[in-house]
């Protein structure tokens, strides 16, 4: 998937629980940066719910939704994992962890009633999560001569871009986040009317 402009993440952790004939599935929802991050939430729910049946969850991280991963721990292929997933997808979501906790309770539920607990209990707790729309920014490092901070500033004004200065008794300097579809324009005026440097750091 390409960038958009703009990518969707969930505020804070919540949890939700539903009980499909006689099963129980406990729901996590987790804000994440990092796999790190991820093994930490699932170790820390096996030490919690060491006695559960099985431990599935999907996740995502990164902008354009491509680093996933869906895990069924021993259901039958795709009756969890995949579920849990797809709705994380419904929402565009990234940078989250959900996990489903579940409690076999003696009856079978079949590979539809599989997919449809896990995908609902899935839904229902991200539903409790709020959602933040957050902007894909560019980041440089931007230096020139002292004399052009006051065009600097009118050009990111004009471009919506945040900017942090780190003068030094040498030059101007500053690091700069620019909207993504802002940045080439941005650029493109930089190149044309200004003499100044631009380092590209990243994504934020």
């Amino acid at each position: 998937m390409l960038f958009s402009d703009s990518y969707f993440v969930i505020e804070a952790p919540k949890e939700h629980a539903l009980k499909s004939k006689g099963s129980k599935f406990l729901a996590f929802a987790f804000p994440i940066k990092s796999e790190n991050e991820i093994k930490t939430c699932l170790a820390d729910l096996m030490k919690k719910y060491p006695d559960a049946t099985h431990h599935c969850y999907a996740w995502v991280l990164g902008y354009d939704q491509q680093n996933y991963r869906a895990n069924d721990d021993g259901e039958p292929a795709n009756t969890a994992g995949k579920p849990i997933y797809r709705q994380i997808q419904r929402l565009q979501l990234v940078n989250v962890l959900v996990v489903v906790v579940r409690y076999f309770g003696g009856t079978l539920l079949g590979v539809p009633g599989l997919i449809e607990a896990y995908g609902a209990a899935a839904a229902e707790c991200l539903a409790d999560c709020k959602i933040i729309e957050k902007k894909i920014l560019e980041v440089y490092q931007l230096s020139c001569e002292f004399g052009l901070e006051n065009e600097i500033y009118k050009l990111c004004k004009q471009y919506s871009t945040v900017i942090v200065v780190n003068s030094s008794e040498q030059a101007f300097s500053a690091e700069i986040k620019i909207p993504l579809q802002q940045s080439e324009a941005f650029k493109s005026q930089i190149k044309l009317n200004y003499k100044i440097q631009l380092k590209y750091l990243g994504i934020a």
